[in-house]
């Protein structure tokens, strides 16, 4: 069973990607599709970045338990908001941190935001760094507009039926993605 990792990026106070986060984390377990795992960026409390983690003298140990997370997953999946038309800062030091960690690593995006367009616009720039640090970015993200009706604060979505059929779509194709990579 595939070992995946789900970055939930959002610092904010009353933060609403995390509800997705839940939910994935949730369906991908209780359907057997794989074991999820979700990396909190509000837990890890990262600072700003000043340096690759494999060039710090003394990184901290959560930078270090979140390195081999990503490291020994199968594949992660980026729970992404919008901010302002682009990616939360909290998700793009999380994402510079880490280097070889991302080689080869499929990285498939679930795109988040209050509005209608669904975190479309932050999701380009974040692919594309991904891709530089030598990551499988998977093609056609799942998109969640107006996150605040989509879900309740536990992650339980307005729609389960229609939800959990695109999420079994978009989970078995991010799989197919994984098993070439073993």
């Amino acid at each position: 069973m595939p070992k995946i990792a789900i970055i939930s990026p959002s610092v904010r106070k009353g933060r609403n990607s995390h509800r997705a986060a839940l939910y994935f984390s949730d369906f991908i377990n209780e359907t057997g599709l794989g074991n999820a795992e979700i990396l909190d960026l509000l837990e890890y409390n990262f600072p700003l970045f000043n340096e690759r983690l494999k060039y710090q003298g003394s990184p901290s140990s959560g930078a270090v338990e979140f390195a081999d997370k990503v490291r020994s997953a199968d594949g992660v999946i980026i729970i992404s908001p919008e901010y302002n038309g682009g990616v939360p800062a909290s998700l793009k030091n999380a994402v510079d941190l880490l280097t070889d960690e991302w080689r080869r690593k499929p990285v498939a995006f679930v795109t988040v935001s209050d509005g209608n367009f669904a975190g479309t616009q932050a999701n380009i720039p974040l692919q594309f760094s991904l891709w530089k640090l030598g990551a499988i970015t998977v093609p056609g993200p799942l998109r969640i507009p107006n996150i605040k009706a989509a879900f309740d604060e536990s992650g339980i979505p307005q729609d389960k039926p229609a939800l959990d059929k695109k999420a079994a779509a978009f989970v078995s194709e991010f799989l197919l993605w994984i098993d070439p990579v073993k």
